[in-house]
């Protein structure tokens, strides 16, 4: 795989650098939000967690589970695990 070259002088024209700034601008704003949203998950887990007395780490698995919508998937694999380690380890 080669990397590709490229000079200042490509970015010469000044709407091009308007246009890369900006989308820079605009990313860097996501990732701001997208840590704020981060820290909000992590609060709101701890709150209920301790709320509730259930194990953060439930907690964050019913969370990511219910945001992806496979449940159907995660109990199939917990029990191909179940079986796998009982096979192996027992």
């Amino acid at each position: 795989m080669s990397v590709h070259q490229m000079t200042v002088a490509q970015l010469s024209n000044p709407e091009d650098k308007d246009k890369l700034l900006k989308i820079i601008r605009e990313c860097s704003d996501a990732m701001t939000r997208m840590s704020g949203e981060k820290d909000y998950i992590k609060e709101a887990v701890t709150d209920i967690s301790d709320e509730l007395d259930i194990p953060k780490r439930l907690v964050n698995r019913m969370v990511k589970v219910y945001h992806k919508q496979n449940y159907d998937e995660e109990v199939a694999i917990q029990d191909q695990f179940q079986t796998l380690y009982e096979t192996v380890i027992k």
